[in-house]
Parts: C-alpha cells; sequence; structure tokens
C-alpha cells in the first residue's frame, strides 16, 4: 500500500436512493460527522458570487420559502426541499442573472424559485405554493419567460397529429424544456395515460424542427 494516498467515503444517511455501507466495511475507516449544512450562508454566497447586491434578504427569503413550503404543502416522494434543490434554483438564477442584467435582483429571483418549483407540484399544491411567493415576495407581478418559437414548434406538432391544442398540455412541454436546461436528468411521472410520452415526444419533435436535433431511444419495454 502507498501511505501517501487516502480513500474517503461520503453518505447520506437517510437519503432517497441510498444505500447503507455495510458495517463490515465501515470498520475500516474512521467516522466523521458534518453538521447540517448552513443553507441561508450557502445561499448567501453563492448569490454574492453571481452578483447579487441583495445577497443577504434574497438568501433570507430563498431557504423561508423553502422551509415553509416543506412544512405545508403535501408529502410527495418526489418532492426535494434539500440543498441540491436549493443549489438548482441558484445556477437558474445566477444565469438569468447574466442574461437579464438590467432585470431587478428580486424579481430574478422569484422567477427562478417560480419556474424552477412549478413543475414538479401535484394540481393541489400549486396554488399553495405561489400563495407563498406571493407572501415573500409581496407587489411583485412577473410573467413567465416566454419561448414564443418554441411554443409554435410545440402546437404545430399537436396539430400535425390531430391532436387537440391544450394550454396546459403545451405549458407542460414546455416545463419540461426549462427543467432540462437546468437539470442533468429529468423523471417524469404521472398516471397511465396522463400524457407522459406525448410530452417526450412532442419536445423532441418541437427541438428538431428549431434545427436542434433530438433522438429518443426507449431502453425498456
Amino acid at each position: 500500500l502507498d501511505t501517501k494516498v487516502g480513500i474517503f467515503i461520503t453518505m447520506n444517511p437517510g437519503y432517497a436512493g441510498r444505500t447503507e455501507l455495510p458495517e463490515s466495511i465501515k470498520a475500516l475507516f474512521r467516522p466523521v460527522v458534518c453538521i447540517v449544512p448552513d443553507s441561508n450562508l450557502i445561499c448567501l454566497i453563492s448569490l454574492f458570487s453571481d452578483g447579487f447586491l441583495e445577497a443577504k434578504v434574497l438568501a433570507t427569503k430563498m431557504t423561508v420559502l423553502y422551509k415553509v413550503a416543506k412544512e405545508q404543502l403535501s408529502k410527495q416522494f418526489h418532492y426535494d426541499w434539500g440543498l441540491r434543490a436549493l443549489t438548482a434554483v441558484l445556477r437558474m438564477a445566477g444565469r438569468m442573472k447574466r442574461a437579464s442584467p438590467d432585470l431587478p435582483e428580486i424579481v430574478v429571483l422569484m422567477r427562478a424559485l417560480r419556474d424552477m418549483n412549478y413543475p414538479k407540484f401535484v394540481y393541489e399544491d400549486v396554488p399553495l405554493f405561489l400563495g407563498l411567493i406571493k407572501d415573500l415576495f409581496p407587489g411583485i407581478d412577473c410573467p413567465r419567460i416566454g419561448y414564443p418559437n418554441f411554443n409554435k414548434a410545440v402546437e404545430e406538432d399537436f396539430k400535425k397529429k390531430r391532436y387537440t391544442v391544450l394550454p396546459d398540455q403545451v405549458d407542460k412541454v414546455v416545463q419540461l424544456y426549462e427543467t432540462m436546461m437546468t437539470r442533468h436528468s429529468t423523471m417524469i411521472v404521472g398516471p397511465t395515460g396522463g400524457g407522459k410520452t406525448v410530452v417526450i415526444q412532442t419536445l423532441c419533435n418541437a427541438q428538431t424542427t428549431l434545427n436542434l436535433p433530438t433522438s429518443l431511444r426507449i431502453l425498456n419495454p
């Protein structure tokens, strides 16, 4: 063995999708416990690094929103109110800040929080979350980012397949499009006949229409 080599294992006990380390392997390592991360401080530093001058106030609003949402919204297996979800919103906020430097910072963060979380909510939780947003960002009315060319391509694909063009269905394709721009992977959850396959296929066709060739490979079944 090389005495200059160190082996480290990081674990997230209780985190969904993770497997506990066997006791026989645990015994070979010295355990070091890290305290719960300071989400407010992490948000503060990240916002400052992206050029947000009001980072202190915005970081507090952000962490309070996630804390209250975790307590008041329904308990769904796919909901994530942890640090990973926060960092995804922070990345989106930073990208929006650089793309629209003249936009008020509070509007940038509110839009990132709303647009990043909206697609994952079940129907009953949408008005509750939007109400929390309204309480934390009073008096701010910020429409969602529009994608006129993409929306047109989606509607044309629906018409080509002789589907009824429903605003909610078009919006769901847009939500998937927005999510894929900020996430490494995306999971679409819903009952049989809920439109999951239609959303995926329409997204691929719309992107191909806009000169962004997209292929779809089905692994199973």
